[in-house]
């Protein structure tokens, strides 16, 4: 069904920060120095990013995705994606003498650190996340016999902890702020004892684009947040705009827009999860200023200026640190 025009102006809210986040780009920009300077193939072991267009963009110039490293031929270069992986992976990689590249997020990278001095210290981790997302998988992966995971405040009346005074807890850096809190809080009700820093592994991006979209919510009919399924800082902008009574729609890019959903929409909130290109939003933007005249307003929540060193082999001569 064709996008229908009309006559009235729109307004099309852009709240920022959205799209690309200091962690996003910086995992991208490894795999395309890789391809550039090595040549293709370069393995990457799970999606880079959890967004389509990139992976495919990615495919197109040589980078080969896999689920495990046994679909890794010996000798090969392969990157670890930016949600991080297992002890064991490593570990395996190691054993194959596989050339390996870390591009796990540098704050998925201090959840993990967390994780293993809690339980070298003796304390059992309570991980609170979904179950199945690959940085949840390599978060109980630094300590499997020392972590258990929580989805919801339902699960933990039924938590059985070895010392309930040895307890840590933690959480997947891309949940909604509120969600941990909650979670978080009924932890410490049930263990006094336990020891955690709220939202505090929340990374700065997700937060940040969790209260852009926040501030401008109210005003829009309709909010459309670019993002793949499995993206779950993506979902949850959905999620806090659905639970603020208003519509919200995932979709891959433009083309994906309902035409129903535009119906009676006369303002547009448009976003975009860590993982989104910016140029999904400008599509999305030029495709609604097609149907008519549309009044275009950037909220800014907050600037975000944060960057991540690549890792050392990757990085300009100037920055390497002297062996």
């Amino acid at each position: 069904m064709a996008l229908k025009a009309h006559d009235t102006v729109r307004r099309v809210l852009l709240p920022a920060p959205r799209s690309f986040c200091a962690g996003v780009e910086r995992a991208i920009e490894i795999v395309e120095r890789l391809l550039e300077d090595h040549g293709p193939p370069v393995y990457v072991r799970n999606q880079i990013v959890h967004n389509a267009h990139v992976v495919a963009d990615l495919e197109a110039r040589g980078a080969v995705f896999v689920g495990e490293l046994d679909e890794v031929p010996d000798d090969a270069l392969v990157v670890f994606s930016a949600h991080g992986v297992a002890p064991a992976v490593e570990r395996e990689a190691a054993a194959r003498g596989l050339d390996t590249i870390d591009a796990t997020c540098p704050l998925v990278a201090k959840v993990h650190a967390e994780a293993k001095r809690a339980a070298e210290g003796g304390d059992t981790v309570i991980l609170i996340g979904h179950e199945g997302h690959e940085e949840v998988v390599g978060t109980i992966g630094v300590a499997p016999d020392r972590t258990l995971l929580v989805e919801s405040t339902a699960e933990i009346a039924a938590l059985q902890v070895p010392d309930p005074s040895k307890l840590t807890y933690l959480s997947q850096t891309t949940l909604a702020v509120a969600e941990v809190e909650t979670i978080a809080e009924a932890l410490k009700q049930r263990f006094p004892q336990i020891k955690g820093q709220g939202a505090e592994d929340i990374c700065y991006a997700t937060s940040n684009r969790q209260a852009a979209v926040a501030a401008v919510v109210n005003e829009a009919d309709l909010v459309l947040v670019l993002g793949s399924a499995n993206s779950s800082n993506s979902n949850r902008l959905v999620e806090l705009s659905t639970s603020a009574g208003v519509a919200a729609h995932l979709i891959e890019d433009a083309e994906a827009i309902d035409p129903t959903w535009l119906e009676n929409a006369s303002t547009i909130a448009v976003t975009a999860g860590a993982s989104a290109p910016p140029r999904l939003v400008d599509e999305v933007v030029q495709a609604l200023a097609a149907l008519g005249p549309v009044e275009i307003i950037e909220r800014v929540h907050t600037r975000e200026t944060q960057e991540f060193l690549l890792p050392q082999r990757l990085r300009p001569t100037a920055q390497r640190r002297p062996s």
